[in-house]
């Protein structure tokens, strides 16, 4: 429990939290992977040379301060970390370490304002939140382990499918080397993969959402082949190295961003690879003949990269299904050119107007953070009440 005074000191603190900024948070990750390299085997250091995660980090230190004499506020912050750690494996013991080191930077870099009873306010504050996501994490890995199927830690899994779903995604089935069950998921959740790429000396792990429905025997999940300036290292790998017979370590399910069963109308919208758990979602929707209305509303390069389009059309025949896709060129795909379902540009949301369950549904996104933005915007000027609208953010968080 943080005293009166330990919680009126760190929020005098904001002020050198906020001129700082992010030079806090990438001072920690150099201080922390200098010092403790072997940590470079969990956290994704693609997220560190693009700035994304010193941001998120920054943005989830500057909250804490600022919510922590009402912790409350940050119930939904932490149980995404929360979920997001569990698919990383971090330990109880990760927490002393990650904490000597955001202490250390604080004193490095502001020394004259790092004073003791500020160190003793700080030193008890990341003491509680350790606390609050060591206790959460716990939960989670104690249900994932004894549910039907489940396990804890890494469990070796191999490709048994591999499909080319677009041009840039593929699809990965993964069954279990002993043979045995596996956890049920949520539609909309991820899974935890760790590879060896050769020729990288640190371990990989990254996440991935599942695009099928829970069948207790299999995932799938589909992977974008990540062609930036700087190539997705694991992407890339399990794209170019990883086929059907190779095996991959597994962790259990997890993520906060998934399908809450209610009676209502289901609008899914994405945007390129975005749409592996909207796919999910509609493959569950599907397999339980749900009566309400589906919209599957989707956005990509074009009809090349279009991930599912054959599989979206099987699945509406059991589901009150309309669905649109706008490609951002179609000038090349005359085959889809006359389709009434079919849009060039920017997904528009004002042609569907009438259709839309503006009042009642229930909105996933997923897709970049722009495209997110950019789409919820839309949807608050229609009339939609923000809490019924729900995304998901590949790679480090940010808000919309």
């Amino acid at each position: 429990m943080l005293s009166e005074k330990h919680i009126s000191i760190v929020k005098s603190t904001i002020p050198l939290l906020e001129s700082a900024g992010t030079a806090i948070t990438e001072h920690f990750y150099k201080r922390m992977f200098s010092q403790n390299p072997e940590l470079k085997h969990i956290f994704n250091l693609s997220h560190q040379h693009s700035g994304g995660q010193p941001a998120a980090l920054f943005n989830a230190v500057a909250a804490y301060a600022k919510n922590i004499d009402n912790l409350g506020a940050l119930t939904g912050a932490v149980e995404r970390i929360a979920h997001k750690h569990t698919s990383f494996n971090i330990q109880p013991e990760h927490y002393p370490i990650v904490g000597h080191h955001l202490l250390e930077t604080l004193r490095e870099l502001a020394p004259d304002a790092f004073t003791p009873e500020v160190e003793e306010a700080w030193g008890a504050a990341y003491g509680v939140l350790a606390g609050i996501f060591i206790e959460r994490e716990g939960a989670l890995y104690h249900r994932s382990a004894n549910e039907t199927g489940g396990w804890q830690g890494a469990r070796q899994f191999t490709i048994t499918d591999k499909t080319k779903e677009s041009e840039l995604v593929t699809s990965f089935v993964l069954t279990p080397v002993d043979g045995q069950a596996v956890i049920d998921f949520e539609p909309g959740q991820y899974l935890g993969i760790c590879v060896e790429p050769a020729e990288h000396e640190y371990r990989e792990m990254r996440q991935y959402s599942l695009s099928d429905k829970p069948n207790g025997k299999q995932y799938r999940i589909s992977v974008k082949r990540e062609a930036q300036a700087t190539p997705g290292v694991v992407s890339n790998y399990l794209h170019d190295h990883m086929n059907v017979g190779d095996s991959l370590d597994v962790y259990p399910p997890a993520g906060d961003f998934h399908y809450e069963e209610r009676e209502a109308p289901v609008v899914l919208i994405s945007a390129g690879v975005g749409v592996t758990p909207m796919q999910s979602m509609l493959e569950m929707l599907a397999a339980k003949s749900f009566a309400k209305p589906v919209f599957y509303l989707h956005a990509c390069e074009g009809v090349e990269q279009h991930s599912f389009n054959q599989r979206v059309e099987t699945l509406g025949l059991s589901l009150d299904l309309q669905h649109h896709t706008w490609y951002r060129d179609i000038a090349h795909s005359n085959e889809v050119a006359d389709v009434s379902n079919i849009h060039q540009g920017f997904m528009n949301f004002a042609t569907l107007r009438d259709a839309l369950p503006i009042d009642s549904g229930d909105y996933y996104l997923c897709g970049p953070v722009a495209f997110m933005q950019f789409a919820k915007q839309q949807l608050i000027e229609l009339g939609v009440d923000s809490c019924r609208i729900h995304y998901e953010v590949f790679g480090p968080h940010a808000s919309l």
